[in-house]
């Protein structure tokens, strides 16, 4: 569900059930042109459907940080300890071309960089490593 769908009274009623918030990172360097930027926004687009499809109900997705700084693991960070403090359970980080590791983020509960899972599972073994890390996280 995204955040903009979201009323008053819906999110008082829907969360407890809407436990996990998600972030959206496109780590644009404003270097890209239009076109590049385009496809930078599709990638992550697709790499979020991997989450947002299979566990709709449970998770709320909020705006996207677009470009890349050099304190973004600071601002991550921070963001992920506010939404937690607003009464989000869990912190999910995803970026389809940002490199990004748990350890530079440790407020946020997971962290998914498509280009680094790529190179660890082959881009066939994304969307189900994806699946298993957002159960695994739920069970603890």
């Amino acid at each position: 569900m995204k955040f903009s769908e979201m009323t008053q009274d819906s999110w008082a009623e829907l969360q407890l059930y809407l436990d996990t918030c998600l972030i959206p990172y496109t780590a644009l360097t404003g270097k890209q042109s239009p076109v590049e930027a385009t496809e930078a926004l599709e990638r992550l687009r697709d790499f979020l459907d991997l989450v947002e499809i299979p566990f709709k109900g449970r998770i709320m997705t909020y705006p996207a940080f677009h470009y890349a700084c050099p304190d973004m693991s600071m601002a991550l960070n921070t963001l992920s300890e506010q939404l937690k403090s607003s009464g989000f359970k869990y912190v999910v980080i995803m970026s389809s071309d940002g490199v990004m590791e748990q350890t530079q983020i440790t407020s946020a509960d997971l962290v998914l960089s498509r280009s680094v899972l790529i190179q660890e599972v082959g881009d066939e073994g994304i969307s189900r490593f994806v699946g298993e890390k957002i159960r695994e996280l739920w069970k603890r």
